[in-house]
């Protein structure tokens, strides 16, 4: 991985009051069941578009695929540096999955990734808001929107995994949740490794902490055991 490619993995408390405000961090929030979830705390931080464009999650999804937004996000939001939860990664495993699996390229609708819970569909808690639900609108040159291809793509993507959710066709009559198959995952957060959980939910008080994916590759193989002064002594 190049230094272009590099990934700054922050904890969102350490961000400015705009941001913190925006993305919520660490705060539950009500599903339309009435249930609660913990927001995400750790995101990556997207420096441009040309990074975003280079950095790949697998060999067909690249970062850029999953942070299009539209005007109903947050101003703050549209800009770069832009901010995904690190979960990401795991969507992207899985649509990598699915891809192979369908034997066509898998493409993510604008707005069909990563939604802010500022952005002005966040209503309920949605696996969007996590980083962890696509909204895939083509599969190779096909437009998904007929109940036959939702209801046949729906099946595809159950039978990968016990832990996906689809939404079926004509859930809700009267919007345009039918031009699209719903890939959601769950409420997922993800914990970098490198991330040390010893504080309070309070912004960083000297240099924020940040790790970056070309020292995760580097790093893979767990470090040994360091013996205490007790076990030396013995």
């Amino acid at each position: 991985m190049s230094e272009a490619q590099q990934i700054k993995v922050v904890d969102a408390f350490d961000l400015d009051d705009e941001l913190r405000t925006l993305l919520k961090p660490g705060e539950m929030v009500r599903d339309g069941q009435g249930r609660r979830h913990r927001l995400p705390r750790y995101f990556y931080e997207i420096p441009s578009h040309d990074a975003a464009v280079q950095i790949r999650l697998t060999p067909h999804f690249g970062l850029n695929e999953f942070i299009l937004v539209d005007l109903k996000e947050a101003p703050r939001l549209q800009q770069f540096p832009l901010y995904i939860p690190c979960a990401v990664r795991l969507l992207a495993f899985f649509l990598e999955q699915f891809c192979t699996a369908a034997g066509a390229s898998v493409h993510v609708a604008v707005n069909g990734g990563y939604r802010s819970p500022a952005h002005k569909m966040s209503i309920n808690a949605t696996a969007h808001m996590w980083g962890t639900a696509a909204d895939v609108y083509r599969i190779g040159g096909t437009i998904v929107k007929s109940k036959e291809l939702i209801d046949r793509f729906n099946d595809l993507a159950e039978e990968l995994s016990d832990d996906v959710m689809v939404m079926p066709y004509g859930h809700e009559t009267g919007t345009n949740v039918d031009d699209h198959v719903h890939i959601d995952l769950g409420y997922v957060t993800v914990i970098p490794r490198e991330i040390s959980e010893d504080r309070m939910e309070i912004p960083q008080e000297r240099r924020p902490r940040f790790a970056f994916e070309e020292r995760r590759k580097r790093e893979r193989r767990l470090p040994m055991a360091v013996a205490s002064e007790d076990e030396k002594a013995q």
